[in-house]
């Protein structure tokens, strides 16, 4: 192929939306098509995952493969590439410090700090709306979910109701995490990166949405039953939309984070689940990530008392098996040890000075 054929492809760097200037010269011995790089720095920084497709060069029926054949994957799903390039935004949009470098220099700038921003009335108005813009960027994305869908057709439709709202997708380049939302299938806990693996009868699917408008992030998660689900995941799903509703039920001014975990998993345990401990709720509002920390499971050490004005998330995430994750060569995608399915549901919260308000709460038009 021609310098300028080459030229006229696009990169295929986890987050590299770049023209290409090079083929992975294995893949040419190999006679695999469409390995296209911008550049040797950005071929090193992807080389682990491509890697894997010297390994598999036969691809399935979808015209697609499994980027890390030599993992041992705890369940049955399996990661679908490639993934495709970053989808643009327009660039009238206004977008979060990352999202060209992939590095939130302004949540690095409070790592260290415990303090927990109280938001003004005039906050409070621009939070509810950007909430509420969230809510039917994921209906959206809800409304799209059928069996043979793929979760990367669905990271499209969320993609483009976030730019008709002139909203920023808000994971799209956190870390350099190459899509506009995360969707995870059974046995993913979290993060995982929509690609091109087909929904299944049976699947449960969550999507996590979050988005930055007017300067502030609206953040939330749901997980849906795809097709007939079977009465032991449909009991993992109520379960874990109870916990999430026991601990809302706990949120008013002078309430402890710390104390939600208790609530979460002792129901959790009554039904026969586990909690997981890796991942937590979280503060939000300039910023995608910060304080307070909201663990859900018992006995934790979470730091803060509950005041008006504050902005944050619980997102419990529940286990069908063990409560024990690992992480896939991606860097992203949080699987159960065990192999066995976990959900997730997620709200946005306002403490108010009598108790709470649910910012990401369902719209009369949501599916």
């Amino acid at each position: 192929m021609s310098a300028a054929d080459i030229a006229s492809k696009a990169c295929q760097g986890l987050g590299c939306e770049k023209p290409a200037q090079l083929q992975c010269p294995t893949c040419l011995k190999l006679k695999i098509d469409g390995s296209y790089f911008c550049s040797q720095s950005c071929f090193k920084r992807n080389w682990a995952v491509h890697k894997g497709l010297h390994q598999t060069t036969q691809l399935s029926d979808r015209g697609t493969y499994n980027p890390f054949p030599q993992y041992h994957f705890t369940g049955s799903i399996r990661p679908e590439y490639p993934l495709g390039p970053r989808r643009p935004v327009p660039a009238h949009i206004p977008r979060p410090d990352y999202a060209e470098t992939g590095i939130p220099a302004s949540e690095h700038a409070v790592r260290s700090s415990t303090k927990i921003e109280c938001l003004g009335p005039e906050d409070i108005v621009k939070i509810r709306h950007v909430a509420k813009m969230a809510r039917e960027v994921l209906d959206a994305g809800a409304r799209a979910i059928r069996v043979g869908i793929t979760t990367d057709e669905i990271d499209a439709v969320i993609h483009q109701a976030c730019i008709e709202r002139n909203a920023y997708p808000s994971p799209l380049n956190y870390y350099e995490f190459p899509k506009s939302m995360c969707a995870s299938v059974n046995e993913v806990i979290c993060h995982g990166i929509p690609d091109k693996r087909p929904l299944e009868d049976g699947d449960i699917l969550n999507l996590d949405v979050t988005i930055y408008l007017d300067g502030f992030h609206a953040d939330m998660n749901k997980t849906y039953f795809v097709g007939n689900v079977d009465k032991r995941g449909q009991e993992l799903v109520k379960t874990t939309r109870e916990c999430l509703d026991k601990a809302i039920a706990m949120v008013k001014p002078g309430a402890l984070y710390r104390d939600l975990g208790h609530v979460i998993e002792k129901h959790a345990r009554s039904k026969g689940f586990s909690v997981v401990r890796t991942y937590c709720g979280h503060g939000i509002h300039r910023l995608f990530h910060c304080t307070p920390n909201v663990p859900h499971y018992a006995k934790n050490k979470a730091i803060g008392v509950m005041k008006p004005g504050h902005v944050f998330t619980i997102e419990p995430m529940i286990n069908e098996g063990s409560h024990y994750d690992e992480t896939w060569p991606d860097n992203w995608t949080s699987a159960t040890r065990d192999g066995k399915r976990s959900a997730q549901f997620e709200h946005m919260l306002l403490v108010t000075e009598t108790g709470c308000e649910v910012l990401s709460r369902r719209l009369e038009t949501s599916p």
